[in-house]
């Protein structure tokens, strides 16, 4: 494998991990959606067709695609690898010692394939075969889930994120993604093409529990040239944020991190859904939400060379400027008229992913953005999402650089 290696957000894209929408989609309800962190139910069929849309555009601009449901069922079949999972995911502490127990013998007896699809998908108890002597099972109804599905992997930036030398498994703040994260723990430890290479882990990697210090990819943008963007939204904290980025100056990976407190509510739950880079000096901004005054933080290594220290940053325009070692940022603002900006930033026209300096990958529904873009130099290549766009997420949300060249300025 090459290096694994994010050096920004719009260098040549060459390696990306994605996750098509399956058997989790099938487990979505009107009556579970919220509790699962989705606004409504999918066409699971249509949802499907609608990414191998995306994972064929970004093949055919190059880009090497991996899939997640693949990476673990390669990883399932090593046994140290398997073991661990699921002594992980079907803990004591979940399930107790004794359907724990039951569980794991009739998870492990799968072929590696279908657990995956269990472990990424869900099970209820009335698809489980086996007579357990726990209270448990006889508590729960039949379409109760004993494994419960996973239908915000679709989303698999925020899960791990690659900043430069190394990645962070990303400590999830909401119940209903925390054991997302395991996968990426177990794939980055026994895959093949982790395993064995030479890569930083920053942050998330160790069995603990992480307490207040919550990560979301999605709030991170490796902007190049050794600064990195990160929002406080409802999902990463102050405290997520510092522990980062003392890790990025300890192993020499940054020298700044920008740190931007964002709204806490639902349209703009990622610094992403509000701001992405397009070229070396272009962000794509929603302005509704990111205005001037938004409270922003500069966090620089310490003398010593240990720790880390937050001076206050009076605009953040002029701290990426400063970071980037540009004169001027060109902001494109969410197009239409005030309507049509809220409707098409709730749709994710400002969440692209960049291919390249100037190439984006955006949903073709957001006429009047792409049409903004497209007149600045920007050229956007359209992908369906009437179904993908329910979930609230576009094609930076969907997909987690692993190789991606750094900055030509």
């Amino acid at each position: 494998m090459s290096q694994l290696y994010v050096g920004s957000e719009v260098g040549q894209l060459r390696r990306v991990l994605l996750n098509r929408p399956e058997r989790a989609l099938t487990h979505l309800t009107p009556s579970n959606c919220h509790d699962l962190l989705f606004d409504d139910v999918l066409a699971v069929e249509e949802a499907g067709k609608e990414h191998d849309v995306f994972a064929q555009t970004l093949r055919d601009q190059g880009v090497d695609v991996l899939m997640l449901h693949d990476l673990l069922e390669q990883t399932l079949a090593i046994p140290e690898a398997k073991q661990w999972l699921l002594n992980t995911q079907i803990s004591y502490f979940r399930y107790g010692p004794t359907f724990a127990q039951e569980l794991r013998q009739y998870l492990a007896s799968q072929d590696h394939a279908h657990l995956a699809t269990l472990l990424l998908g869900g099970l209820a108890y009335s698809e489980l075969p086996l007579t357990s002597s726990s209270m448990l099972p006889s508590m729960h109804h039949p379409l109760d889930f004993v494994i419960e599905p996973l239908p915000n992997h679709l989303f698999t930036r925020d899960t791990s994120c690659w900043i430069y030398q190394g990645v962070s498994l990303n400590p999830m703040s909401k119940k209903a993604r925390q054991r997302e994260t395991n996968h990426l723990r177990a794939i980055y430890r026994w895959h093949p093409l982790f395993a064995g290479q030479d890569f930083i882990k920053y942050f998330g990697d160790d069995d603990l529990h992480y307490d207040n210090a919550n990560i979301e990819g999605g709030d991170v943008l490796v902007i190049g040239n050794g600064s990195v963007l990160v929002g406080m939204s409802e999902r990463t904290s102050a405290q997520g944020i510092e522990n980062l980025a003392a890790n990025l100056f300890q192993h020499g990976q940054a020298k700044e991190v920008i740190a931007i407190n964002l709204p806490k509510h639902r349209s703009c739950m990622h610094l992403d859904t509000v701001i992405t880079h397009m070229d070396t000096n272009i962000f794509s901004v929603y302005p509704e939400i990111m205005r001037s005054d938004l409270e922003t933080w500069r966090l620089t290594p310490n003398d010593n060379g240990h720790g880390l220290r937050a001076e206050a940053s009076h605009d953040y325009v002029n701290a990426i400027e400063s970071a980037l070692d540009v004169d001027h940022l060109n902001i494109i603002t969410t197009g239409g008229n005030s309507y049509e900006a809220e409707r098409e930033q709730w749709n994710d026209a400002n969440n692209v992913l960049t291919v390249r300096p100037g190439v984006v990958i955006g949903y073709e529904r957001n006429v009047y953005t792409n049409e903004k873009y497209d007149k600045a130099g920007i050229k956007v290549l359209t992908v369906p999402g009437n179904e993908l766009g329910r979930g609230r997420g576009g094609a930076r949300c969907m997909s987690c650089p692993l190789e991606r060249d750094g900055l030509t300025i």
